[in-house]
This record gives structure tokens, sequence and C-alpha cells, in this order.
């Protein structure tokens, strides 16, 4: 009798290394998601942020912002996602918007001094 041939790691998927595949596919996916909802929430901002300097309205909202702060924060708690972090993010795309309306108001200040 011969022996039976020894399968190479090679030629032999392993099942951990096909999951860990899926997996990575799927973060994959979430991630690109993530990156369109983002661009479309600041293609929203902008606006928002050309309203107020139309209305010469703050760029800061600090009321809203501890609204949605705690909104976010009960979001995450129901999804059993850290408040924490859901903090932070929220914190630091607040940060980037009020710093589009800023730049959106100096603008427009600028056009109407020409």
């Amino acid at each position: 009798m011969s022996p039976e041939p020894v399968s190479s790691p090679s030629r032999t998927p392993d099942p951990a290394l096909a999951e860990l595949e899926r997996l990575r596919g799927s973060i994959d996916n979430i991630d690109a998601a993530l990156i369109h909802m983002l661009a479309e929430r600041f293609r929203c901002t902008q606006e928002v942020g050309q309203l107020k300097a139309r209305a010469h309205l703050p760029p800061a909202d600090p009321s809203r912002e501890t609204r949605q702060i705690e909104r976010l924060r009960q979001l995450a708690r129901d999804a059993h996602l850290d408040p924490d972090f859901a903090e932070k993010f929220l914190a630091f795309v607040i940060h980037e918007v009020i710093r589009h309306h800023e730049a959106i108001a100096a603008n427009a200040r600028k056009a109407s001094e020409a």
C-alpha cells in the first residue's frame, strides 16, 4: 500500500483563513459605506454652513451640539457601542463641521466687502 498524500497548506484552504477573508470583506464594505455616509453628511453640513453665512448665524451651535452628543450617546448605548467612543467620534466630526462653517462665513464676509 502506498502512503496517503499529505496535503500541503498552500493547496488546502484553511477554514480560519477563509473566515478571516470573509470577515475582512464585510469590514471593507462597511468602511466604504462609512466613507460614503460621511461624504453625504458633509455635503449637507456644507449647505447648512452656506445657509448660516447668508443668515449671519454663528458657525457653532453649542446647544445643538450638546443635544446631538446626548442623542448619539443613547444611540450608542442602544447599539451596544461604547458611548465614550461615539462621543469622541461625533466631537471630531463637529469640530470639522465648525471649521468648514467658519471658512464659509469668512468667504461670505470677504465677498460682501468686495
